[in-house]
């Protein structure tokens, strides 16, 4: 469902990533793990059609992403570190127009049921967003996620900022997202989430993908050594 062939980027004389290869099917998390800088941010860009690869292949459910982007942007739902939404709107104000900018027309009994799902509670529908929490915010991206039927998430540092609680609510959601058969790709610093979350975890490192696991087949304590030990190899 998403799949990277050899992505370089190059801005000037800085190689934000080097010949990087990466494929998530459908129903899986994949989580890309690395210090700032080291090419995350950047691969989902290139993803988002944001950014032109220097060469290599981004696809998305087989689109070349240069061919096609407005194809690959109807299969992707992207939540940034910030959701930025309308504040003047309410939640199921924002999910109506962000799914009819997508062409899909919903009913509100629908809209309020995407809502539901995405774990807003109910009294929060109808108030502006102005007054909501990040992981409310959070959950309204979700909501529209559901809404768009989207086959692939792209996640930037989702968890940041969120208190234990919302944290575990998110992951929660992603899972639920996984379930439904939507390919995830979700950049973070979180280890813990990663590791509780993620079907496989990437570690990256100027810009090249250094190791690979199955999120089931290392521990905690494990991970981290070897997040650590990348980071000061080289």
């Amino acid at each position: 469902m998403l799949e990277a062939i050899g992505l370089t980027k190059n801005y000037g004389e800085v190689r934000a990533l080097r010949s990087l290869d990466l494929q998530v099917k459908s129903g899986e998390i994949y989580c890309l793990l690395g210090a700032n800088g080291a090419g995350k941010t950047t691969t989902l860009n290139i993803f988002l059609g944001f950014v032109q690869a220097t060469t290599g292949i981004a696809r998305i459910d087989n689109i070349d992403v240069s061919h096609d982007p407005i194809a690959t942007r109807k299969r992707i739902a992207y939540i940034p570190e910030t959701v930025t939404l309308y504040g003047a709107l309410s939640g199921l104000e924002n999910l109506d127009y962000f799914s009819k900018l997508s062409g899909i027309k919903h009913s509100a009994e629908s809209l309020h049921g995407f809502l539901e799902q995405s774990g807003l509670a109910v009294e929060a529908h109808r108030r502006p967003l102005q007054g909501y929490s990040k992981g409310m915010r959070q959950k309204v991206g979700i909501a529209i996620a559901i809404a768009r039927d989207a086959k692939v998430l792209l996640l930037d540092e989702p968890t940041s900022g969120l208190d234990p609680k919302a944290s575990n609510e998110f992951s929660q959601l992603i899972l639920a997202m996984a379930e439904r058969g939507s390919a995830i790709l979700m950049a973070t610093h979180d280890l813990f989430r990663a590791r509780e979350t993620g079907s496989r975890i990437g570690i990256m490192r100027d810009g090249s993908l250094c190791k690979e696991f199955a999120a089931g087949e290392i521990g905690h304590r494990d991970l981290e050594l070897e997040y650590l030990k990348t980071m000061q190899e080289g």
